[in-house]
């Protein structure tokens, strides 16, 4: 950050900072310089609106407790409040790696992701931990190697709660990654095949009823996701590809 010429302040006012996202919370942002050696590094920084707001933190605490239990993350770079008390959070950029949603859109085939997706979520749960945020675009996927995934967006990760609360936070979850399957174009094989592969790797068993309250939940965040898109349009904005060095100078 020395180097880059940033601390806890000017990461808010920085012009060099790219603004590509602005929602009443938050700003998501990107920010790519060059380091000595002629080394290029982009940086995303999420800079919160609202003073002694904690999420810089609690995402920042989520990160290193997917890392502790060996689940592939973004790299955490840091995290601080400016003298307002408003936080930030920076981590580096996954660079070779792509937002798996997009990365079907752009011919992917899902069946290459199926088993990938299952074994990463059975892990989350299998760690005692659920995401609460588990959707297609919060998974980023290697370009050459589909089966190497990581587990981005750890703001709302937590510990799983005890049986039975347990469960429903199990099927939140799956029910997040069903629609957004969906969304990308799985037919109804697809999302069994993702069913079984991730009851065989957790060593469980979905049963219908369970299969039931998924695709309630399901339907459920599919209308409000409609609705989410209404009232805030700019939440969908997508991230942009890098921009030339030469244009931050």
């Amino acid at each position: 950050m020395r180097e880059i010429g940033l601390d806890g302040d000017s990461i808010f006012y920085d012009s060099r900072i790219h603004c590509w996202r602005d929602i009443p919370e938050r700003q998501n942002c990107t920010l790519d310089v060059m380091l000595s050696g002629q080394r290029a590094l982009r940086l995303h920084i999420k800079r919160f609106k609202q003073p002694d707001n904690p999420a810089a933190e609690a995402e920042a605490d989520a990160i290193r407790l997917l890392v502790s239990h060996d689940l592939p993350t973004v790299p955490l770079v840091g995290w601080g409040r400016a003298a307002d008390g408003r936080g930030f959070l920076i981590t580096l950029d996954l660079q070779g790696y792509a937002d798996t949603e997009k990365a079907v859109a752009a011919g992917l085939s899902v069946d290459r992701i199926v088993l990938p997706l299952a074994l990463l979520a059975a892990r989350l749960h299998r760690a005692g931990l659920h995401h609460r945020d588990l959707y297609l675009c919060h998974f980023f996927v290697n370009d050459t190697n589909p089966e190497d995934m990581r587990l981005i967006d750890a703001a709302r990760v937590r510990h799983l709660p005890r049986w039975p609360l347990r469960q429903r936070w199990i099927i939140k979850d799956l029910a997040q990654l069903v629609f957004s399957l969906r969304i990308a174009g799985a037919d109804e094989g697809q999302i069994r095949v993702f069913m079984n592969q991730y009851a065989q790797a957790r060593n469980s068993k979905i049963t219908q009823r369970m299969m039931n309250r998924i695709n309630r939940k399901a339907a459920r965040i599919a209308r409000h996701d409609a609705s989410l898109r209404q009232l805030q349009p700019t939440r969908n904005v997508s991230l942009p590809t890098t921009r030339p060095l030469s244009d931050e100078n």
